[in-house]
């Protein structure tokens, strides 16, 4: 069993994907003394790209949006999504999020999976939406 631990989104490295998007993990047992969940922050620029975003994973996902306002594409439907919304995503359904405004979209993630690594992406490719 965990202890309790706190993390400041400020003191996470952040990571990329190309100019897709950039993320915090805050909470992954790789990273933390925890364990049966994963939690992270995403923001996703105005007008970027979504090329190559298209991807699924074995594991179930959840969004909460902070700011902003974007499409969350799931399994061939879109769906808008704006600060305060929560999105479930099912394990294995192809999914991708785009910013359709013009500020930051910024949301937080969570898996229910001990760390980020036990996560294994699978990207349909360029161009396929």
């Amino acid at each position: 069993m965990s202890d309790p631990h706190i993390v400041r989104e400020r003191d996470c490295a952040e990571e990329r994907r190309g100019d897709i998007v950039s993320w915090r993990t805050l909470v992954s047992a790789d990273r933390t003394p925890t364990e049966g969940l994963t939690v992270g922050t995403a923001e996703i620029q105005p007008g970027a790209p979504t090329d190559g975003a298209l991807h699924r994973h074995p594991v179930a996902e959840v969004y909460y949006v902070i700011a902003g306002s974007g499409l969350v594409h799931i399994d061939g439907s879109d769906h808008p999504a704006e600060a305060g919304t929560t999105v479930f995503i099912p394990a294995s359904a192809w999914h991708f999020v785009t910013n359709t405004g013009s500020v930051p979209l910024r949301l937080l993630y969570a898996f229910p999976v001990d760390g980020f690594d036990e996560v294994v992406y699978e990207y349909a490719g360029p161009g396929v939406i």
